[in-house]
């Protein structure tokens, strides 16, 4: 795939970029590995500093850099907008809490007493150089939630960007240079795909981060393991909308619209797969579907589009094809289900939604990334459970119940990360993030994030330092 900025509602090349060669690549690892030794030994406030000056750049130039997201994968202009607010607030919310997140863990006295220890705790130091491989569905988000705890942690990062938001990539390493981060702290590898395995096998590089397709975090995860290096991965999603029928119907319905055509559907983390309680799914479904019916598909950059294109025109043509193969074995297609009308000659996918979904059909098993809903009937909590448990991914959960015992149930028994009631999945800094299964590994977010690529060190001191009072100075 090319390095190229092209524009999902036109299908226009805009902007191409030459690869990195092997010396430009060796060069920034290098440059990188130089930024490690000064930034590890600088201080929480210091790099608190450095990191609310890159959230306050961010802040100022909001709307230019909301421009060429959208430009690049075509979400909504108010999506980005609203995606580079989000990791102003992210940024910040590390630079404040970074400090507290990784201080020393020091047990009890009575906890280490047959250990020897006069004294003894833990303490998280960085990793070194860590390789981000990142998606182009939210080509600044996922990003910065690794980078604004990476950094904090006195970690420095090389981001291998989609091929098609080279410019979202660019800014970002201009962006942390323009802050005043060491020369080397945050680069972008414009490079293809297949240059990855000779950056992670390079033993300068201590770690990696994954977000996006499973074949892709197969192929890290296989690298990493035989080169002995820390991955987290955060892979596909097809997240269960379960609503029961104790449920405040309309409220579920209009947080099930935006659910799943958030990010024109592009979202791992969106509801894909609608189990409703038989007593509610006629009301349900009649609204849901109406509301799907009334979205507004076109240009991103008009205030009035509620849906933009798909990034690519492989990702439309994938999304067809399941649709297809749905219809083709007795799906029901409510709404959709085929290109808009009228529209300029860009990647659009009308907001679908299919009935009668069986275990037989490819999107029962496979992620539906676009806007594409598939509602499922169920007679009680023992069958929600069993059809929202009933994929290879379990990154996220939603579950609409007002009974508290159903509750308890769903947060016991779902298979994934997170399990959000009477609400809509969403990502948080204060909030652990990934999942199970085949949905990867690790966290990002919270205390958890951060400390993913951290040594946390166990230092131990013998009986001669309360002779000698040795380390006294700590």
């Amino acid at each position: 795939m090319a390095i190229a900025t092209v524009n999902p509602a036109t299908g226009e090349t805009l902007k191409t970029f030459d690869p990195l060669g092997d010396a430009e690549i060796d060069e920034r690892i290098e440059r990188a590995v130089r930024a490690f030794h000064t930034h590890r030994v600088t201080g929480f406030g210091g790099r608190a500093e450095l990191m609310n000056r890159a959230a306050d750049l961010l802040e100022a130039e909001q709307e230019d850099i909301a421009r060429t997201m959208t430009t690049e994968m075509g979400k909504t202009l108010a999506a980005s907008r609203a995606e580079a607010a989000k990791c102003v607030k992210a940024m910040r919310w590390y630079a404040r809490n970074a400090e507290a997140l990784l201080a020393d863990e020091e047990p009890a006295a009575a906890d280490i007493e047959d250990s020897g220890a006069v004294r003894a705790y833990v303490r998280y130091r960085p990793l070194g150089v860590v390789l981000a491989v990142m998606p182009w569905n939210f080509p600044l988000w996922q990003v910065i939630r690794f980078a604004a705890p990476a950094l904090m942690a006195g970690n420095t990062g090389l981001l291998k960007h989609a091929s098609n938001v080279p410019q979202t990539a660019l800014h970002l390493e201009d962006l942390f240079r323009r802050a005043g981060f060491p020369e080397g702290c945050f680069q972008t590898l414009l490079v293809g795909s297949g240059a990855v395995e000779g950056v992670l096998r390079d033993p300068r590089v201590s770690a990696a981060t994954l977000t996006g397709s499973e074949p892709a975090g197969r192929s890290v995860a296989s690298i990493a393991g035989d080169t002995v290096k820390k991955t987290v991965l955060e892979l596909g999603g097809s997240d269960p909308f379960i609503v029961m029928s104790s449920a405040g119907v309309p409220e579920a319905a209009r947080t099930a619209v935006t659910a799943r055509v958030q990010n024109n559907g592009q979202s791992c983390i969106a509801a894909k797969r609608f189990i409703v309680h038989t007593d509610v799914y006629d009301d349900f479904v009649n609204r849901f579907t109406a509301a799907m019916r009334d979205l507004t598909v076109g240009d991103p950059m008009d205030g009035a589009t509620d849906v933009g294109p798909l990034a690519s025109e492989s990702g439309r043509a994938g999304l067809e094809e399941l649709v297809e193969d749905a219809r083709a074995c007795g799906a029901t297609v409510l709404c959709g289900g085929r290109r808009p009308e009228g529209l300029p000659d860009g990647w659009f996918y009308e907001p679908t939604v299919l009935a009668d979904v069986t275990p037989e059909m490819r999107i029962h098993r496979e992620e539906a990334f676009g806007p594409v809903a598939s509602v499922y009937r169920v007679s009680g909590t023992e069958q929600a459970i069993q059809l929202a448990n009933d994929t290879p991914f379990g990154l996220s959960s939603n579950v609409w119940t007002r009974n508290p015992e159903e509750q308890r149930r769903f947060i016991r028994d779902l298979e994934a990360g997170s399990v959000y009631i009477n609400g809509m999945t969403a990502s948080h800094p204060a909030l652990p993030f990934g999942g199970v299964k085949r949905s990867g590994y690790g966290r990002e977010l919270s205390g958890h994030g951060i400390r993913e690529f951290c040594n946390p060190t166990t230092v131990w001191y013998g009986p001669s330092h309360a002779e000698t009072g040795a380390g006294a100075a700590e």
